[in-house]
């Protein structure tokens, strides 16, 4: 059985070769392209985000990365977003006062986090629920996170025939989304491909379920 075919997508935003050299040691061909064709046909898109919230969806938008991600939904196909990457899914983000519109796959707002010191940086464990494909075999490990904004509630509730989303939390003072895997769309608020043996782990698990 052949190897899956994942294009990390370029939108001239942030390093993302470190996303790169995980995805292949974890088992798949990797692409870094913002090729709309080849990110439109890969067996799964990785969408890295790196700096802000309004950066990073302004530079989407430009290259048409959100009508990529609306169109392999659409048709059930794989897409993992990765820290702003993740962020940028929600309906808005506020930093500084100002608010952006987001790419509205899921309902609700990333904004500033409750702690005493922002950002959060560094290794956390993560509450995910018992049945999740991302977290298989990995529910006991930290994960690398490095951010000061995330979505901190969850509305989205299970419709018609699909199955309830599976939320995971993380702490930094008040409690935070650090991973959602809902049908073809998952994301992680943390760096798999920061975080040692249990971020390829999970690198594995998703890729495995393309």
């Amino acid at each position: 059985m052949s190897a899956p075919d994942v294009v990390v997508f370029d939108y001239g935003t942030g390093n993302v070769h470190s996303a790169v050299k995980a995805l292949e040691a974890a088992g798949a061909n990797v692409e870094l392209t913002g090729n709309r064709r080849r990110a439109q046909e890969a067996d799964g898109l990785l969408v890295p985000g790196v700096g802000a919230f309004a950066a990073v969806t302004e530079a989407l938008r430009r290259s048409h990365g959100d009508e990529v991600i609306d169109r392999r939904l659409a048709g059930g196909r794989p897409v993992l977003g990765i820290c702003v990457g993740m962020q940028v899914l929600f309906e808005r983000g506020v930093e500084h006062g100002v608010e952006t519109e987001g790419l509205g796959e899921w309902p609700g707002t990333v904004d500033l986090l409750r702690a005493e010191v922002v950002p959060h940086m560094g290794w956390n464990r993560v509450d995910a629920p018992a049945d999740s494909v991302l977290f298989d075999g990995i529910h006991d490990e930290r994960f690398y996170f490095v951010h000061s904004y995330a979505a901190q509630e969850w509305t989205l509730e299970a419709t018609g025939p699909f199955a309830a989303p599976r939320v995971t939390w993380a702490e930094h003072g008040s409690r935070f989304i650090a991973a959602v895997e809902n049908g073809p769309l998952s994301a992680t608020q943390f760096h798999p491909e920061k975080s040692g043996e249990a971020g390829l782990k999970l690198l594995r698990n998703w890729i495995g379920s393309l």
